[in-house]
């Protein structure tokens, strides 16, 4: 098979950081509270989290400490050694992540991705507005409708794409495309739903399978 796409999860995969979001939390002083809301409103009503969070907990934040967690989220071992064989490789290369865009948006610039995708806060005048556009929300089926189109865009069927992620919000996307890996994961449910799993956090670890 001919891989022509390779999709990436960021939080955790792309970054060290399994959750941007719980970072953020950290920085704006609402760990607990933003624990506690995720808990309960993560997988089964997203946009009663996001009232919770952003509109409640985050709005007229301060947003430099954001910004600055931006820039300082530390990129995952062997992240640079893998995207030059993927370059080599001709491999379109998309971020499909319900992190932040702000993040991708350092990742697209650092490493040459294509196509980002993910959930964004609304900043002006350095204030958090307490507006949030969230096309991935918590990811799971939404990561396979961003896949779904982007296969359609580019003339590509969903068995020619790579799919690696961390978490139990990349299971249907993994199960949607023809290679998947389940990369430095704790869940028992992702690891057994691709392809092959990579232990450890160190992303020269996927190359063997890009061959």
């Amino acid at each position: 098979m001919t891989y022509k796409l390779i999709c990436f999860d960021m939080d955790g995969v792309i970054f060290k950081d399994s959750n941007f979001w719980l970072r953020l939390h950290e920085v704006f002083g609402t760990l607990e509270e933003g624990k506690k809301l995720t808990k309960k409103y993560l997988y089964t009503n997203y946009a009663k989290l996001v009232e919770e969070v952003v509109t409640k907990l985050w709005k007229g934040k301060d947003a430099t400490s954001y910004y600055s967690l931006v820039k300082t989220i530390p990129y995952s071992d062997g992240v640079q050694e893998l995207f030059r064989q993927i370059k080599k490789q001709d491999l379109l290369v998309a971020i499909v992540s319900s992190g932040s865009i702000d993040l991708a948006r350092r990742a697209q610039h650092d490493l040459g991705i294509d196509f980002i995708y993910a959930n964004e806060l609304i900043i002006k005048n350095n204030l958090v507005t307490g507006e949030f556009v969230w096309p991935l929300g918590a990811g799971t089926e939404k990561k396979v409708e961003i896949i779904s189109h982007l296969c359609k865009d580019l003339g590509i069927p969903p068995e020619e794409v790579i799919f690696i992620g961390d978490s139990e919000s990349d299971i249907h996307a993994c199960e949607y495309v023809g290679l998947s890996i389940a990369f430095n994961s704790k869940s028992k449910e992702l690891k057994e739903a691709a392809s092959h799993v990579v232990e450890g956090d160190d992303l020269r670890k996927v190359l063997p399978f890009l061959n």
